[in-house]
């Protein structure tokens, strides 16, 4: 028997951490940020309630902070195991761990207190990093092996499978929206009797692709109609590059007239250079229009802005314009700014493309808040808000539904997590239903035992 442990990702989206303990080896899956009004929360600097130390491997799905955020913490309290992801996934965690250090220190310095930890933990847990691509079987203690594959959902993003004398565990870590922009459908997993699943949008449909991209192409009329300005705030890591993809192929088909387009956010920027070295990753359509020779991150009218300065004069740029900025729920980055300087004004639209977070800044602003404080400033907002979840990187009701379906010829439980109660509860209900799975959806902190 095993203790399967749920220290983080029950009753909230972000925080993902669990742990599986054979006895004989700790594996941990995840160790995220828990975000929402702040990038950290006070209860990130809360001692972890395990001993880092006695964590034997760290298989991390992909690079999101709700889902890596806290591992230079976890290396800073004592854990010295081995660290595990794609290789995809280990170039865009080095890059987010410093955008993420840069957000902490400032939030410290603005908060008075101590960082949640420092680039030389970052660095201490870079050096235990090592890779293996989807579908090659990793050997762990215990006659344990882990195997990674493809979840859809960012790039090198992994559903991990844990397997050990005939039983297997799935942690399906985030689970793509079918189908997406540039990635991959989700590889089903099938034969195993422990499932971990997400469930963000457990109680909710998206729309279909042909209207998402019907509704973006009609915000851009507007806007351009308007002489107004379409701000998106976007995470930089898959959702930016998913609209970069998605307005290029509208200028180049003409379905809609050349905008400038700014892409305001040094992190995407280095983003979508890893999207662009790491093609083989992306779905092979997409893989087929770049050998046909389109930079699919690249278009008339488009500008990246790195410096300070070149973001600033973005807001003198007289005209219809699009500014894709940091941070996806506006908690912090170049975002902020441009919210603070057009959400007063008619003309401008905001365009929300992900999931907002009980308590964040774009959660508010998606309920309706008619006057908001930005950096000191009182702001009243006259901006059209619209929102399109059809851009989701989550799976929806249905998909989650099926994902189960498929593969639970053997299944003993499925533990619905990351996903507000809502939307957890709502899914266990329906698989349930449906499936007649034992399904539930755990408290945190709490120990389960498993026949693993």
């Amino acid at each position: 028997m095993s203790i399967l442990g749920f220290y983080g990702g029950v009753g909230s989206v972000t925080g993902a951490n669990f742990l599986l303990d054979t006895g004989s080896v700790a594996i941990m899956v995840d160790c995220g940020l828990v975000q929402g009004d702040k990038f950290v929360r006070d209860v990130n600097y809360q001692p972890f309630p395990y001993d880092p130390a006695s964590i034997d491997v760290l298989l991390v799905t992909h690079a999101h902070a709700d889902h890596i955020g806290r591992i230079p913490k976890l290396v800073s309290d004592g854990f010295a195991g081995v660290i595990y992801s794609t290789p995809p996934t280990r170039d865009l965690v080095q890059v987010m761990f410093a955008d993420s250090l840069k957000i902490m220190r400032y939030e410290a310095e603005l908060d008075g207190r101590e960082v949640l930890y420092e680039q030389k933990d970052v660095s201490n847990a870079l050096a235990l990093w090592k890779t293996a691509p989807y579908h090659e079987k990793i050997e762990l203690p215990d006659g344990v092996q882990a195997v990674f594959s493809d979840a859809g959902h960012i790039l090198g993003s992994a559903i991990v499978s844990l397997t050990r004398d005939g039983r297997s565990i799935v942690f399906t870590g985030d689970i793509g929206n079918v189908p997406q922009p540039l990635m991959n459908p989700p590889e089903i997993p099938t034969d195993y009797e422990y499932m971990i699943i997400e469930s963000v949008y457990g109680d909710r449909l998206h729309e279909g692709v042909e209207d998402r991209t019907k509704l973006l192409q009609a915000e851009i009329l507007d806007i351009k109609e308007k002489e107004g300005t379409l701000i998106i705030p976007a995470f930089s890591l898959e959702r930016t590059q998913a609209m970069l993809f998605e307005i290029n192929n509208l200028i180049e088909s003409n379905a809609v007239a050349e905008i400038p387009v700014y892409l305001d956010s040094p992190l995407a920027i280095e983003v979508t250079d890893l999207y662009r070295r790491n093609t083989d990753y992306l779905k092979h359509s997409v893989q087929e229009q770049i050998k046909n020779g389109d930079d699919i991150f690249d278009f008339p009218g488009f500008k990246m802005t790195k410096s300070v300065e070149e973001s600033r004069s973005i807001q003198k740029q007289k005209g219809a314009k699009i500014i894709i900025a940091g941070s996806g729920m506006s908690h912090g980055g170049r975002i902020l700014s441009h919210e603070r300087h057009y959400l007063s004004d008619p003309d401008t639209t905001l365009l929300l493309v992900g999931y907002q977070a009980v308590g964040s800044f774009g959660r508010l602003l998606a309920d309706g808040a008619g006057r908001v404080r930005i950096e000191g400033e009182m702001v009243d907002v006259k901006a059209k808000i619209v929102k399109i979840s059809g851009y989701s990187g989550h799976a929806d009701r249905d998909q989650l539904v099926n994902f189960v379906a498929k593969g639970s010829e053997k299944v003993k439980k499925v533990f619905v997590t990351m996903g507000e109660e809502r939307s957890s509860l709502f899914l266990v209900q329906r698989l349930r239903d449906y499936l007649g799975v034992d399904a539930i959806a755990p408290d945190i902190n709490a120990e389960v035992e498993i026949s693993f």
